[in-house]
């Protein structure tokens, strides 16, 4: 169990006020701003795909883009933001031609925890809202870079979004660790979170809610996703998910298991 300092209790717990306060306010200032903006079912807009990256210049390109260019649903835009990215990453992105695909590679890495657990909750949050500020579509769908969408990942939760007057909508995954395959992402009475990160897809006027770079330092639901999706339902942002696997997370590489197992595999 890693120990909370005094610092990271005071400034998750000033943060914690901070968002109680400010984000159900805004929340209501940009859903009266858009009330008209999204009442065409049939609609087909812009979708912004979100992808930080570091390292995994050559998966993201072999595996994971290939995944969105043969999407059902054509419309969109993906936004590859490095966090300093070394080595060839820049490079292989560069060699991308689809217009589609903008790579911005920040001049300055973030600084992480020491810790890898705690480096892993936020790993890859400066990216993630650069990649926001900068997004020109009407939805946002958050992708990591080395997991695969399946053929009709947007088009499944944009209509599901749609018809059901959703503004953030989730569907399942399906995951591998040790070789075994398993569904994740169903709502539970267990816990209040649901989906996983790379099913993502929410009203781009949420972009506000932001990824918080000291989610680590809480004592509990220390992910970047999970703070941000459950400050998004404390907000009351009319969420559901779709009970549909909608994207795939293998391991990389190398390796036999994801998510912070794979992190913490040589650390």
């Amino acid at each position: 169990m890693i120990k909370r300092t005094i610092p990271d209790k005071v400034i998750s717990g000033f943060n914690a006020i901070r968002y109680k306060v400010i984000e159900p306010i805004l929340l209501a200032y940009y859903r009266l701003k858009h009330l008209n903006s999204y009442e065409d079912k049939k609609d087909s807009p812009l979708i912004s795909i979100t992808i930080p990256t570091y390292d995994r210049g050559k998966l993201l390109v072999d595996r994971t883009l290939p995944s969105i260019f043969s999407q059902t649903y054509q419309n969109f835009e993906i936004i590859i933001v490095g966090d300093c990215c070394p080595g060839d990453t820049p490079e292989i992105l560069s060699r991308v031609k689809d217009p589609r695909v903008k790579f911005i590679n920040l001049p300055k890495r973030t600084k992480y925890p020491a810790d890898p657990t705690l480096r892993w909750f936020i790993s890859g949050v400066d990216p993630s809202n650069h990649a926001l500020e900068i997004a020109q579509g009407k939805w946002i769908s958050y992708f990591d870079d080395d997991d695969i969408m399946a053929p009709d990942y947007l088009e499944s939760l944009l209509r599901f979004a749609q018809e059901g007057n959703y503004e953030f909508v989730a569907g399942l995954y399906e995951e591998e660790r040790d070789g075994v395959r398993s569904v994740r992402g169903q709502r539970t009475n267990a816990e209040p979170e649901f989906g996983g990160h790379s099913t993502w897809l929410y009203r781009a006027y949420l972009r506000f809610f932001k990824y918080n770079i000291n989610s680590w330092r809480k004592s509990y639901n220390c992910p970047q996703d999970i703070d941000l999706q459950l400050r998004m339902m404390s907000a009351g942002v009319q969420m559901e998910g779709l009970n549909k696997i909608v994207s795939y997370v293998r391991p990389r590489p190398g390796l036999k298991t994801v998510g912070l197992a794979a992190r913490l595999v040589g650390e």
